[in-house]
């Protein structure tokens, strides 16, 4: 579970620098756009409109290969750390034509930091800060003044360092609540499992692998025996304690790469990757054995309580996920009718003498 967890994590980062690179290339086109502006509504001699020309049609060709070429499709810190570094020395390069410090362009260096915070972290922002105060002490040096001139101009170049400090310390803040709420929006809120619509994205996956490979999967559909019983003698407290209590012992019977959630309710489902039911028979019975045999604790009584599991299998149950799903869940009701406390193999003849395996519980 953990490992396509974290698939769905890499796919979910990969889409989210996707966006971020189509950012990058509105900024490129902005860049050029306002540079040619620029050339065109001030007046500058013929050797600073050439420069200024060149750059723009270097940054229009880097922009071309970074979006539609060699480098396309290619997401990630790395490409939006070179495209921040290309834009910070184009933006140099176009102040250094255009008036160095006192150039328009000049504030578009709090452009690159924001941008730099937002995506590459703290170390990196506080890197880019000291190029652009760097960059500014560059073009302010180029041109000899007095000392007064310098100290003037010192001040200025506090804002850089202000805005990559808070652009970090607010990347860091948001950054932190984007994966808490991707968190809550993957997993159920009571017992930290998966809640359905995580299982069913890690479904679909172990489903296509599965039938490209030709591999099996068993699903199994558990529930709670008691659930109405607790909270009417004990309170919903108890109910919830109950729940969790089931989790618990799901999780600590299954694989890491197997996949568990919450149904709904006190029902549960779990998806064994690339094996069939017949192999996983004993950690379902390890469950719902374990389920009838370790009481839990709540506000000083001891409850016991039991669990009804149905188990389908791919492909002999069904074609895909839903279909085993189904199978599973009504082999589950199956254990249900047929007294609780079990586990029953769904098949389809369903002879009566087929339902009710009675897990081996300790007596």
């Amino acid at each position: 579970m953990d490992e396509l967890q974290q698939a769905e994590a890499d796919q979910s980062s990969q889409h989210r620098y996707q966006g971020y690179d189509r950012i990058m290339g509105n900024i490129s086109w902005l860049l050029i756009a306002l540079v040619a502006l620029d050339m065109k509504i001030t007046p500058t001699d013929g050797a600073n409109t050439a420069f200024l020309a060149g750059f723009s049609i270097l940054l229009f060709f880097y922009n071309l290969n970074a979006r539609y070429g060699v480098l396309s499709r290619k997401y990630g810190t790395l490409k939006i750390f070179i495209d921040l570094m290309v834009f910070l020395s184009f933006i140099v390069a176009v102040c250094w034509y255009t008036g160095k410090i006192t150039s328009p362009f000049m504030s578009l260096i709090y452009l690159i930091l924001m941008a730099t915070s937002l995506t590459q972290g703290r170390r990196v922002t506080y890197f880019m800060a000291v190029l652009a105060v760097s960059s500014y002490i560059l073009l302010a040096s180029a041109d000899f003044r007095e000392i007064n001139y310098y100290l003037t101009h010192i001040i200025e170049l506090f804002p850089f360092m202000l805005i990559a400090h808070l652009g970090a310390m607010l990347a860091g803040e948001s950054e932190a609540a984007r994966r808490e709420v991707e968190r809550l929006s993957l997993t159920d809120d009571v017992t930290g499992i998966n809640n359905m619509r995580n299982f069913f994205q890690l479904a679909d996956t172990q489903e296509k692998l599965a039938k490209r490979y030709i591999r099996p999967f068993a699903i199994c559909m558990i529930d709670a025996d008691n659930l109405k019983k607790v909270n009417d003698r004990y309170g919903h407290f108890a109910g919830t304690k109950l729940i969790q209590q089931v989790a618990r012992m799901i999780t600590a019977n299954i694989r890491g790469s197997d996949i568990c959630a919450r149904y709904g309710g006190d029902e549960f489902v779990i998806m064994f990757s690339e094996n069939g039911k017949d192999d996983v028979l004993n950690a379902v019975e390890r469950i719902v054995g374990g389920m009838a045999a370790e009481p839990f604790d709540f506000e000083g009584q001891s409850i016991l309580t039991t669990l009804s599991a149905g188990l389908a299998g791919y492909p002999e149950d069904g074609d895909d996920v839903r279909a085993v799903m189904a199978n599973a869940d009504e082999a589950m009701y199956v254990s249900k009718r047929s007294g609780k406390n079990r586990l029953t193999v769904f098949s389809k003849t369903m002879y009566p003498e087929s339902f009710g395996k009675q897990a081996d519980t300790p007596k």
